[in-house]
């Protein structure tokens, strides 16, 4: 087994018992507990409108997090997107891998490896990284505001590792017409 070494710093306050990293309130909990809540939402809601929720949320903190470490480390472009893959990869949901980004286009392609929720869950043969989508649509737009340009995307998940067939997620982000 390979170590990812993290290079996170986490500050616990001795105080209060808050985890921070990259200078956000952090929550410190095992898998499956986030996992099944998660499932236990969807049968409440139903998987299209859970989705649905989770991509506007996932959009907007996307957003965020990108606008306030591209300030703090001084990124713009291409590095603030592959600042958030790699840490949202190091945050346990999985690998994610950049295949393509053209920012000009509004277009990006990111695989997904070692899913927390395949590991969770297991092959359902249907798409279920799905809490994702807005993540990568919020992070491409902001980068886009950036730069000055009004385009702005939409992001979805192609495939997922829980599929039969397929051993790994995958999402694709176009711009919205």
């Amino acid at each position: 087994m390979t170590k990812m070494t993290p290079e996170l710093p986490i500050e616990v306050d001795s105080e209060t018992g808050v985890w921070t990293t990259d200078a956000l309130p952090m929550l410190y909990v095992p898998r499956h507990f986030f996992v099944n809540n998660h499932m236990a939402v969807e049968d409440a809601l139903g998987p299209a409108k859970y989705a649905e929720i989770l991509y506007h949320a996932g959009y907007k903190s996307a957003w965020h997090w990108c606008e306030k470490e591209a300030e703090l480390h001084g990124l713009e472009g291409e590095e603030v997107f592959e600042h958030y893959m790699k840490r949202l990869s190091q945050r346990g949901w999985g690998v994610f891998i950049t295949e393509e980004i053209d920012l000009d286009a509004g277009t990006a392609r990111v695989r997904l490896e070692h899913s927390a929720f395949v590991y969770q869950i297991g092959k359902v043969n249907r798409k279920i990284e799905y809490m994702f989508t807005g993540w990568f649509a919020g992070a491409m737009d902001q980068i886009l505001s950036a730069r000055g340009s009004s385009r702005r995307t939409v992001a979805k998940q192609t495939q997922s590792g829980a599929e039969e067939g397929h051993d790994h997620g995958l999402f694709v982000v176009t711009p919205l017409n």
